[in-house]
């Protein structure tokens, strides 16, 4: 292997995965030089790659090589008048978007005296959109297979966080689905925020058993018998896992994500959403 030819090396690492063709280099200055090649990250790249980068926010950016512009992907694409963030792992290739809050249908979003747009400094877009006051919760995002990885099981998310002012979340469960044209339905429910104890018993003297009530019309426990709620990201923000889905090779299917609260009729706000992830879960 090691007397190969540089155009045989590449010819091999094609067919391998990015992971091997980044590892390469350590084996010999000839498979570095094939892991190096255009021949071979042409392979890895999304067939649709220069279209993401002609409608991207860095569409005048020169690049030197194919493996540039993976190693670019890899670290996010503002993309659709940066409505949109795509996103590729490094190690398998596979893509990932963010629909921003902008990019998503969020109930009453175009009224002021419901819901605020703001810059928030950690955000990924220009603009997150703040839930003031409501008594109807309904998020709605959507996405076509064919700008996805094939033959993958993805799972959608909201983003999200909690303000300090937060009230009206927890009184009642939320219910999230994954829904497809072609079939899939996945659904289930959260509650829109975490645990707060102190919280619990406040409520409960201006509530009574309300939410005990309310509560039993959605249930909102897992499988495991805990109580599904918000999770915290990397990133500083938290998840709502909205449900998963398969994407298969061929296949044109429309995935249609959302969370809805329209039971509890209490007013709620306080919630900050950023937009909705679609990312590949990883093989166990």
């Amino acid at each position: 292997m090691m007397m190969l030819p540089e155009a045989c090396v590449a010819n091999i690492l094609a067919f391998t995965s990015p992971a091997d063709a980044f590892s390469s280099s350590e084996v010999s200055s000839v498979f570095r030089l094939a892991g190096d090649s255009d021949f071979v990250w042409e392979k890895f790249l999304p067939s649709h790659y220069k279209s993401l980068i002609s409608q991207s926010t860095d569409h005048h950016r020169i690049f030197s090589s194919k493996k540039e512009i993976y190693r670019c992907l890899c670290d996010s694409l503002l993309i659709d008048n940066a409505r949109k963030l795509f996103k590729i792992n490094k190690f398998s290739g596979k893509i990932s978007y963010i629909l921003s809050a902008r990019d998503i249908s969020i109930t009453y979003s175009d009224h002021a005296s419901y819901c605020s747009w703001s810059n928030v400094s950690d955000s990924r877009f220009s603009e997150s959109a703040e839930l003031i006051t409501t008594d109807r919760l309904e998020i709605k995002g959507k996405i076509q297979t064919t700008v996805l990885s094939p033959n993958t099981k993805y799972g959608a998310y909201l983003i999200m966080k909690v303000t300090n002012g937060a009230y009206g979340l927890d009184l009642v469960p939320a219910e999230t689905s994954v829904k497809s044209k072609n079939g899939q339905n996945n659904k289930n429910t959260t509650y829109l925020c975490c645990l707060d104890e102190k919280k619990q018993q406040m409520k409960r003297l201006f509530y009574g058993n309300r939410e005990e009530r309310m509560a039993m019309t959605v249930e909102a426990v897992g499988g495991d018998g805990k109580r599904r709620e918000p999770k915290a990201r990397d990133d500083g923000w938290l998840e709502i896992e909205l449900g998963e889905f398969v994407t298969r090779e061929g296949e044109d299917d429309e995935v249609n994500m959302s969370l809805t609260e329209v039971k509890g009729y209490q007013l709620k706000g306080g919630i900050v959403i950023d937009g909705i992830e679609v990312r590949p879960i990883p093989l166990k």
